[in-house]
């Protein structure tokens, strides 16, 4: 694992970010549980633990500037990305991980459990379906849906003034044409990731 601690250390710097030995500790041993658990749960394409530094760590925190507020909703978490690597370094914030694949979050909450993060509860649920009496202020969806449809999925989650993340490849014209709300386009760089990435971000209005 020392190549992976070594990348994973000069990811980190490149965002500003020092989570001191503990925090890199923690980010190593969820990338050592998804690799074991690979095998038997199909978490994720990516299989080899030195692509997941990039793929699954870094890409998840190229995010952490952009949360709002201390109630962070992670929709569609599968291997539980972005929200462990996030939570790992916001102690002060409280994560809720969905998804609607029983195995994935029976490996997520096993996850919680290894790492011993307080921060972090998981959900089996289809996102519909999911009621909270406190709302959060952030929602954050990899893209599991169109644009569109990641609001009406997701929208009665969000808090007045709550900020809708979603983590897209590409910028999605088309999708971002049939958007009725207003909207910011955030272009991400990930450290070892080529591709293009960005994060459309939707503001919740205040009312009253």
């Amino acid at each position: 694992m020392d190549a992976c601690r070594d990348k994973l250390e000069i990811g980190l710097k490149t965002f500003g970010l020092e989570p001191g030995e503990p925090g890199v500790d923690a980010l190593l041993r969820f990338i050592k549980l998804i690799a074991k658990w690979n095998n038997a749960y199909n978490l994720t394409a990516v299989r080899d633990p030195l692509e997941m530094v990039s793929l699954h760590i870094l890409d998840s925190l190229a995010i952490l500037p952009h949360l709002n507020g201390l109630r962070i909703a992670d929709i569609g978490t599968g291997a539980g990305l972005p929200g462990i690597p996030l939570a790992i370094l916001r102690p002060d914030c409280q994560f809720t991980l969905v998804d609607s694949n029983s195995k994935k979050t029976r490996f997520v909450q096993q996850a919680v459990l290894e790492l011993k993060l307080k921060n972090v509860e998981v959900i089996h649920s289809r996102v519909e379906l999911l009621q909270r009496p406190i709302l959060f202020s952030t929602v954050i969806c990899r893209a599991f849906a169109s644009m569109p449809d990641i609001l009406k999925l997701t929208g009665h989650l969000l808090a007045d003034a709550g900020v809708l993340l979603a983590m897209k490849g590409q910028q999605p014209e088309q999708e971002l044409i049939d958007l009725a709300e207003p909207y910011s386009v955030i272009p991400l760089t990930v450290p070892g990731i080529a591709a293009e990435r960005c994060l459309i971000r939707l503001e919740k209005p205040k009312h009253g």
